[in-house]
């Protein structure tokens, strides 16, 4: 298997859970040994949080064998949006503190 990066973890992702949100960073600094990511799919609708690594786990099986480290957040798009509408909910109070 060729050089894992974070372009061709986020494609295999996106093509074999249906993502339709993913983010990965390379945390290695660049070398491809170590990742984090962020996967929306509606494929998670209805799973446990173990049930959708595993799903995860077993769609990069060759990927994830080939690098040191692997974290994953998975999330539906319900969960996502309702995420956002928290992060933007705070800023805004946040916003509001400073400005008073």
């Amino acid at each position: 298997m060729a050089q894992i990066s974070d372009e061709s973890m986020r494609e295999a992702i996106t093509q074999r859970l249906g993502a339709v949100h993913v983010t990965v960073t390379d945390m290695s600094g660049g070398c491809g040994q170590a990742f984090t990511s962020l996967i929306i799919s509606p494929q998670f609708q209805g799973l446990n949080s173990l049930k959708r690594h595993r799903l995860v786990n077993a769609a990069l099986k060759d990927e994830i064998a080939a690098i040191h480290a692997w974290t994953a957040k998975c999330q539906t798009p319900d969960e996502y949006e309702r995420d956002q509408a928290k992060d933007k909910a705070k800023a805004s109070e946040s916003a509001d503190v400073v400005m008073g």
